[in-house]
């Protein structure tokens, strides 16, 4: 079976067009690396109904690949147990110890998400597990502020947010002072990171 001129100029004029547009789809999508100095994963948690306490962790690392036109990511951030800081060098110890993080046991915890939403070019929540002193829970973090902009400093583009969730830390083998301290502890990520070449 002959094929026509026209039909063939068609045929490659399809084929180039889609080859074309396969890179342009790619460059839609983007990875940017953690940025620590403004990076921070807080908790709080009500103490016997009066007072809410709070720490950080200072050590943490991480990469996000975000998609805009497919509207697709992933997240994948690790957090370092032994940089628990309160402020109180007692209580950290505490916090670090077999009562709550086990954290010589288990010194990291990695929370990776795969489940976007955006809002327009905006991600408004990521969905993904949190692994904690050997268990894997689900995670929804829901996010606000969101934005990207092209940092002066490092002459790349940065995106970031805040972004929070309520985690209940029974699943993750900790009972110590129920129901005193509450089971659900409020975590809030405020996180920045920078587009990589």
């Amino acid at each position: 079976m002959k094929l026509s001129a026209i039909t063939v100029a068609a045929a490659v004029s399809t084929a180039l067009v889609f080859s074309m547009a396969s890179p342009s789809a790619q460059a839609q999508s983007a990875t940017y690396m953690v940025e620590p100095t403004h990076t921070f994963v807080t908790w709080e948690a009500k103490h016997f109904g009066t007072s809410t306490s709070r720490g950080r962790f200072d050590k943490k690392s991480g990469s996000i690949t975000i998609d805009r036109q497919a509207k697709t990511g992933k997240a994948e951030i690790t957090i370092d147990m032994k940089s628990m800081n309160t402020g109180v060098a007692p209580f950290d110890k505490h916090l670090t110890g077999d009562d709550f993080f086990a954290a010589e046991k288990f010194p990291e915890a990695k929370f990776v998400g795969t489940g976007f939403k955006f809002d327009g070019d905006k991600v408004v929540e990521v969905a993904g597990t949190l692994t904690m002193r050997g268990k894997t829970n689900p995670v929804t973090l829901k996010g606000t502020a969101f934005n990207c902009y092209m940092s002066p400093f490092v002459k790349r583009e940065v995106c970031g947010g805040d972004f929070e969730t309520t985690i209940t830390r029974s699943q993750y083998d900790m009972s110590y002072g129920l129901p005193g301290i509450p089971d659900a502890i409020r975590l809030l990520i405020q996180i920045e990171a920078i587009k990589t070449e």
